[in-house]
C-alpha cells in the first residue's frame, strides 16, 4: 500500500506539472497574439484569456505543492495501509558430513526401575536419576554439536539407515519403531541417552557411550511386547550428557493386542512292558 500511494503522489505531480506548462504556454501565445488584434474590445478579450490561463498556470503550480508535502500524509489519514507480512525465514540446511561413518547397531536397554515410582517428564526436561546412573561417557558434549528433528517409522530402515514409510501416527500393533535423526560435529565417548515417554510416563531409555563418528545418521528404536505400545502421545528426548538436544512427538492409536497365553501340554505317562512308567516332557 504504501508503494501505490507514493506511486499516486508522483502520477499528480506529473499531471500538475503537465497542466501548468499547458496552461502557461497558451496564456502567453494568446497574450502576445492579442496584442496584434487591431479592434480594442477583442484585443482585450483575448489578452485578457491570456492571462487567466496564465493564472491557471500558477494554480497548478500551488496544487503541485501542495500535492508533494501533503498529498501522501493525507492519503494515509483516509486510506489505512494493509500490514505486510514478513518474509518467510528459510531454514539453514545442516551441512552435510563428507563421510558418513558406519554405524553399528546399539541394543536398546529396556527399562527395569529398581524404585518402586516410575519417573515422569516435567516442564524442563531432564535425566532421571535412575538413568543419570549408568552413564560412562568420559568426554564433555561438545557446544555445537547439532541433530536434526526426530523422523518416526514402524516400517524398518534401508542400507543408509534413511527411514522407509515414515510418519507421526502410528495404528496398533506398532511393533518396531524408529526414531531416526542426522547429526554433525559429534565426538565417540560422549555420553548419550534417548527417553522414551507416554503421556509423561517413561516407558523406555537407552544410555551409553556415543560410538557413531562425527557425523551421519543414528537412530533410537523400541521393539517391546505388543500389549505395550499403550495408545497415546508419546515423547522421545535425547540427551547429550544432561543437556536436551532435540525431542518429537507421536501417537499410536488404536488399542494393543493383548497376549494369550499357549497352553502347555501336560505331562502323560506313556505305559511300558515294565512295572514302572515313563514320564516324557512337552519339548523333548
Amino acid at each position: 500500500m504504501n508503494l501505490d500511494i507514493r506511486a499516486g503522489v508522483i502520477a499528480a505531480l506529473i499531471l500538475t506539472a503537465i497542466f501548468f506548462l499547458i496552461s502557461t504556454l497558451t496564456g502567453l501565445q494568446t497574450v502576445l497574439t492579442g496584442r496584434k488584434v487591431k479592434f480594442f474590445k477583442l484585443r482585450r478579450d483575448q489578452m485578457m484569456r491570456g492571462w487567466r490561463l496564465i493564472a491557471l498556470g500558477l494554480f497548478w503550480v500551488v496544487c503541485g505543492v501542495l500535492v508533494y508535502f501533503f498529498g501522501e500524509p493525507l492519503a494515509y489519514r483516509v486510506i489505512t495501509p494493509s500490514p505486510t507480512l514478513p518474509a518467510s525465514l528459510t531454514p539453514s540446511i545442516t551441512p552435510s558430513i563428507s563421510t558418513t561413518p558406519t554405524i553399528t547397531k546399539t541394543p536398546s536397554i529396556t527399562l527395569t526401575p529398581a524404585e518402586s515410582y516410575t519417573p515422569t517428564a516435567t516442564a524442563t526436561p531432564h535425566i532421571p536419576i535412575a538413568v543419570e546412573a549408568r552413564f560412562e561417557g568420559r568426554l564433555t558434549p561438545p557446544a555445537d554439536a547439532a541433530f536434526s528433528p526426530l523422523i518416526f517409522t514402524n516400517i524398518g530402515l534401508d542400507d543408509d539407515y534413511n527411514p522407509i514409510g515414515p510418519g507421526i501416527q502410528f495404528t496398533n500393533p506398532v511393533g518396531h519403531l524408529y526414531a531416526v535423526f542426522s547429526y554433525a560435529r559429534m565426538e565417540d565417548d560422549i555420553q548419550w541417552s534417548a527417553l522414551w515417554y507416554h503421556e509423561g510416563n517413561l516407558v523406555h531409555y537407552e544410555t551409553l557411550p556415543w560410538n557413531g563418528g562425527s557425523g551421519g545418521i543414528g537412530y533410537t528404536d523400541w521393539n517391546p511386547a505388543p500389549e505395550m505400545w499403550l495408545p497415546g502421545e508419546y515423547i522421545i528426548q535425547i540427551f547429550l550428557g544432561t543437556d536436551l538436544q532435540i525431542s518429537g512427538t507421536f501417537n499410536v492409536v488404536g488399542e494393543p493386542p493383548t497376549s494369550t497365553p499357549t497352553p502347555t501340554p501336560s505331562q502323560t505317562s506313556t505305559p511300558s512292558p515294565a512295572p514302572s512308567s515313563t514320564v516324557t516332557p512337552s519339548g523333548e
